[in-house]
């Protein structure tokens, strides 16, 4: 049985009452609300049933509506790592990493070409409760892009393969562009190039980086190897989550040529590699030790694949399972 994250279900139920519901026409879910505070998921098929009860006392859009208040902390990791990302349409790449990981609630696909990029949905519905559930799951795309970015970049398409309400006011003030139902998916269209900007805290660890360089340029000094490790760390950090960081990347970050940063480290005994088998390590064993996250969470955040390729590679790293790991440094 697929699950979802109680985060989302409180999230549903506390919009509804905000819009006007009280906890006494909750009574009869099939998951109570009274046990919210003791779950940390509930069944998918429970969450849908909560969208249709909500869909018929609240009228059209309420699903969208919700979606509108989403928060990125409310996606628990991945909406961690979507704080990371460099670009706005990394989340999609992260997205798709984790549900193959972790579920598969979601698949997300991207359909790019140089103008517009088409992002496809591919949870086909069973009951109303889902096609609801792919609604909210549209509308809050669109706050969580706006959050990253920090501008009010909009879609300039969205479509469903589910009828059309019979009030779309709750739609057009959401996506605020042309909104299809009944298509063949799923989707939402943005700009390409809305989706290759520069997310605000890329932009403002970047900008802090290059301002250091040219100070200590214009001062006459050389970074040194220790804070030059140290800055690509927290570069190599931030991109795991969307897998292995290529040396490209992190050299497009810190403004320097491949083969400058290559020669840097090799003066000093550190290749590239290394610092990226460094922060996997000390990453996964303090989320091992500090947080209750699991290891497949963990093995998202660490840039691996697969939960078996991780505890490999932490057993190699440490002499113990990252389970054995977790019991013996508490």
């Amino acid at each position: 049985m697929n699950y979802i994250s109680i985060s989302l279900y409180k999230k549903v139920v506390d919009h509804a009452i905000h819009e006007g519901m009280n906890r006494d026409d909750f009574k009869n879910l099939p998951t109570p609300i009274d046990t919210i505070g003791r779950l940390k998921a509930v069944p998918a098929e429970h969450f849908f049933e909560l969208h249709e009860i909500l869909d018929e006392k609240l009228g059209p859009g309420f699903s969208v509506r919700v979606g509108q208040e989403m928060k990125i902390e409310d996606y628990g990791v991945l909406g961690l790592s979507w704080r990371t990302c460099s670009w706005a349409g990394e989340i999609f790449e992260r997205s798709e990493r984790y549900f193959k990981l972790l579920s598969n609630t979601y698949v997300f696909t991207v359909e790019k070409n140089a103008n517009q990029s088409r992002i496809f949905l591919h949870r086909e519905p069973h009951r109303r409760g889902l096609e609801l559930s792919n609604e909210a799951t549209l509308s809050a795309t669109v706050v969580v892009l706006q959050a990253m970015t920090e501008t009010d970049m909009a879609p300039v398409q969205v479509t469903f393969k589910h009828d059309a309400p019979k009030d779309m006011g709750s739609y057009q003030k959401a996506f605020k562009c042309p909104v299809l139902f009944n298509q063949p998916s799923y989707s939402i269209t943005y700009r390409t190039s809305d989706l290759e900007a520069r997310t605000a805290k890329a932009d403002a660890s970047i900008n802090q980086f290059l301002v250091e360089r040219v100070e200590e340029e214009t001062n006459g000094l050389q970074v040194s190897i220790g804070k030059l490790s140290s800055d690509v760390e927290s570069l190599i950090k931030d991109a795991l989550p969307s897998g292995i960081p290529s040396i490209q990347q992190i050299c497009n970050h810190i403004g320097m040529s491949n083969r400058t940063f290559t020669r840097r480290l090799s003066e000093n005994g550190v290749t590239f590699r290394d610092l990226i088998r460094k922060t996997q390590k000390e990453l996964s064993k303090n989320l091992l030790k500090n947080s209750n996250r699991s290891i497949a969470e963990i093995a998202f955040e660490t840039g691996f694949s697969e939960q078996s390729a991780f505890n490999r590679a932490f057993k190699r790293w440490t002499g113990h399972s990252p389970t054995e790991f977790r019991k013996v440094s508490r």
